[in-house]
């Protein structure tokens, strides 16, 4: 189930009020994508992945910066040289991906995240990682879908819309890693105070 988008919007009006609130720079980032809604975090993932030429998971203050910029975030340079040498720990001028997405997820319990990894799992029909339209098959039912109604949509077209919603607006690629699923839902958990909400929209939507 992804965000609604009554959700989505509640979100990013909370997320702007917070950036605006936010001292540190850490905090100002995150508030800055989830600014854009639930997928936020994960489409900033998504830019630096696709930047690592070099394919080393691992990002300079160069390449940092860019990808701030090229996700179209508006930070000062200080402020996003100061993000950078607060995120790296050992000062050795680079950034792990997993660190810097670790960082950047808004504090989520254990509860939620065995939740979100359950959900993930069963998504996962194949083991390998990642969700694909192929893995939708007997797991998510469209035949309630409007369009699969009225024979607009096939079923598969269905399933790729439902994946996308997991995506970033501008950059679907049709496959869920673990780690954008986890990203995904850090940004819907950041719009529900309640844990027992958030349990029970978790396991309805997933029948976990």
């Amino acid at each position: 189930m992804a965000c609604t988008q009554r959700g989505n919007n509640e979100l990013k009006m909370k997320a702007k009020r917070m950036m605006k609130e936010a001292k540190d720079p850490i905090e100002k980032l995150r508030y800055a994508c989830l600014a854009r809604g639930a997928s936020g975090i994960k489409g900033l993932g998504r830019t630096f992945r696709i930047m690592d030429d070099d394919s080393d998971l691992s990002l300079n203050m160069k390449e940092f910066k860019k990808g701030i910029h090229d996700y179209g975030l508006i930070m000062d340079d200080d402020v996003v040289s100061s993000l950078f040498e607060q995120l790296d720990k050992d000062h050795s001028g680079s950034l792990s991906f997993d660190e810097f997405l670790t960082a950047l997820r808004p504090p989520m319990n254990n509860s939620r995240k065995e939740l979100i990894r359950r959900a993930f799992q069963k998504l996962d029909r194949t083991g390998d990682g990642v969700v694909t339209v192929q893995d939708l098959h007997g797991v998510y039912n469209v035949k309630k879908h409007p369009k699969y109604i009225s024979g607009e949509w096939t079923e598969d077209q269905c399933l790729k819309q439902f994946l996308d919603s997991f995506d970033s607006p501008n950059d679907k690629d049709g496959k869920v890693t673990e780690e954008e699923f986890m990203n995904y839902y850090a940004g819907v958990s950041a719009s529900i105070d309640n844990d027992a909400y958030f349990n029970l929209m978790m396991v309805n939507a997933w029948k976990l």
